[in-house]
This record gives structure tokens, sequence and C-alpha cells, in this order.
């Protein structure tokens, strides 16, 4: 034992235990950083990735982040923290099944969101629209802990959970293809597809408390597929995908075959896309074009325009690692959480948030 009473046993043993996973899995004794620095006496690489996320201001500020419905009153609406749980919880059983690398698609699954704005993919839209070089929040993600955290230091996370962070979006429609994925690992695809599973399944849950939908309006054969109930279809999305998978564990004769990947069945395909169209028509889009939504999107536009008028009153680390003044009120926007925004914007035009918690969410806290 070294001075402190520990040597490098615990890391170690923790690397070995490693070996008896998936020949196709992440290990974490191959991870690498873009800055060198002294491995951990008790944690592995991926490990250590996680435990910064978790102590990251950027996945604090997750609580106070709309997933979907704008800043909800109701204390069981998704936010932004929860998801990215679920997606972890969902992420990590589907791993552990497969024999892949648990601790890699926790800490990306943790990281994933960190990139987005305020009010979610509203904000996320009107600074696309605005930034010259448009603006998304997986490359947001991906310059929050290489660049912003810790005031310019960046959190010097390993290089493959970067990438997950970088490719987990997926496109409206059919997203479960093979070409989508080339040359992620199996677990960066993990977290890929539990996002979706994740996010199918609490949303209906929100949409139906919202009462933007009803059961009866899910399409039929979403429901005799998934079931009616979340823990149903969580159930049966996560065990389609541990089954259809199964080669990824290493234990069937596609060994020495090209290298599987992680996927549904096509029925579950078909599902799940469906589900999905049906989400963005009446759920994603109407709420994007809602009054309140439109309220979202009006105070970070003029929270964006602010900063970049008045550069003076973004941090100054921040200003120094922007090529420019709108990326560096992008940054600062894009740091806010719901309610700091809405605190922000009310003192600097007051009234311009009035109205942004009625009209679709009118139900009891509980």
């Amino acid at each position: 034992m070294t001075s402190n009473g520990l040597d490098d046993a615990v890391r170690s043993r923790i690397e070995a235990k490693e070996d008896s996973l998936s020949p196709f899995a992440l290990k974490s004794a191959d991870a690498v950083r873009e800055r060198a620095e002294s491995k951990s006496q008790v944690r592995a690489e991926y490990q250590r990735d996680r435990d910064r996320v978790v102590h990251s201001n950027a996945f604090h500020r997750l609580m106070h982040k709309s997933q979907v419905f704008v800043n909800p009153q109701g204390d069981h609406f998704t936010t932004r923290m929860t998801h990215v749980l679920q997606v972890s919880q969902i992420g990590r059983t589907i791993a552990r099944a497969l024999n892949l690398n648990e601790d890699f698609v926790e800490a990306a699954a943790l990281a994933h969101d960190v990139g987005h704005t305020p009010f979610g993919h509203i904000g996320e839209k009107v600074l696309n629209n605005l930034l010259p070089d448009g603006f998304h929040h997986s490359k947001q993600g991906v310059r929050t802990f290489r660049t912003l955290e810790k005031h310019g230091e960046g959190l010097n996370l390993t290089v493959e959970v970067l990438d997950a962070i970088l490719h987990h979006s997926k496109p409206e429609g059919r997203f479960i293809d093979r070409e989508m994925i080339d040359g992620m690992p199996l677990e960066a695809q993990i977290v890929r597809i539990s996002d979706a599973l994740a996010y199918l399944a609490h949303d209906i849950t929100d949409a139906l408390r919202a009462s933007m939908i009803t059961l009866s309006d899910i399409p039929p054969s979403v429901r005799d597929t998934l079931g009616d109930g979340h823990a149903q279809r969580v159930d049966a999305l996560v065990g389609n995908v541990i089954q259809t998978s199964w080669d990824a564990t290493g234990e069937t004769d596609t060994l020495n075959q090209a290298k599987p990947w992680i996927r549904m069945s096509a029925e579950m395909i078909d599902v799940v896309t469906l589900l999905r169209d049906f989400m963005f028509e009446r759920v994603y889009r109407p709420t994007s074009d809602s009054s309140e939504g439109q309220r979202a999107a009006d105070i970070v536009e003029m929270l964006f325009m602010h900063y970049v008028s008045h550069i003076d009153e973004v941090p100054d680390w921040i200003r120094v690692l922007s090529i420019e003044p709108s990326y560096a009120a992008a940054d600062f926007v894009c740091g806010m959480t719901d309610r700091y925004a809405l605190m922000v914007a009310e003192r600097l035009q007051p009234g311009i948030s009035e109205g942004i918690f009625q009209g679709r969410i009118n139900l009891p806290l509980h």
C-alpha cells in the first residue's frame, strides 16, 4: 500500500473483471482522454467519467430544464434530469443483459442531454436559426464537457464518451438502421436507442397527464404490442432490444461474422416508428406551436439578442472561450435553466413570460 493506504489493486481488479465481458465490449483500460492524467486508484476510467458528469454544474441544471412541456406545473412531469436517469436505467439494463460495459453506458446516458437549452427543443430551434453555423444540443453537450465546465477547464472526459454524446441524436421517422450507427461502439448504440425508448415511454405518460391525448388516441397496433401502462411499454421495448441484439454477447455462432449491432425486431421497429410519428404529430409539434411554446421561443430569442448586444453582461470566462459574441451569448443562454431564463427575461422585459404556465397544464400539483 502507498502512504494514503491504497495502491492500484482496486482499479486493476475492476479492469480485470471487464475481461469477462463480451468480446465486443469497450474496456476501461483502453479508454483515451484528450489530456493525459494519472489513473484513479479505485475507479476505472468510465466510472470516473460518470462521477465527473454527476458532480458537474451542467448535470445539476438538468433538474430545472424542460423535457417536452414548458416548465410544467406538476411534480410528476418529466424533466431533463429524470429523463437522463431513465435513459441510464434502461441502458444499464440492456448493457448488463448483453454483457457489455455498464459503466460506459451509465456515463454517456447521464451526460447525453447537458447541451440542451432552456425549454428543450424549442430553445434549440431558436438558436439554430440565429447562429451562423446553426446549433445542436449534442454538439453543445460535447462543448460543455470539453470546454465550458469548470470555468473553461473542462472535465477531460474520455473521447469515447464524448463521441457517444455527439452521436446520440436521431432523425424523425425511422431511426433504427445499421447505416445510421456505423462505427459506433455497441455501448454508444445502447445509449442512442435507450434515449428513444425512455422518452417515448415517459412522454406518453406526461401527455396523458396533461390531457393532450387519451389512451384511445394511441394507434391500436402500438397498444396491442406495448400495452397500456408505462411499465408494460418499457418492458416490451427493452426485452425486444435484448432478444434481437443477443449476438452482441458473443455467445452465438455469429462471433466470427460481421460485428453485431443494437437493434429491434422488424415488427417492433414498425411499431416504434408509428409511435414516434404519432408523438410528433400529437404532442411534440403541438407543444412547440402552442402559445406557451411560442412564448418560450420568444424568451430565448430575446435573451440571445440581448446578450449579443450587451456582451459585457456575459461572464468573462465564457467570452474568452468563444470565437465571436453570438457564440458567447449562445453558450450563456444555453446554460440557463427554465426558471433562471424566466427570471432574467422578466427583469429585462417585464410581462414577457405572462401565460407561459397556463392553457395546457391545468391540473393539480399531484
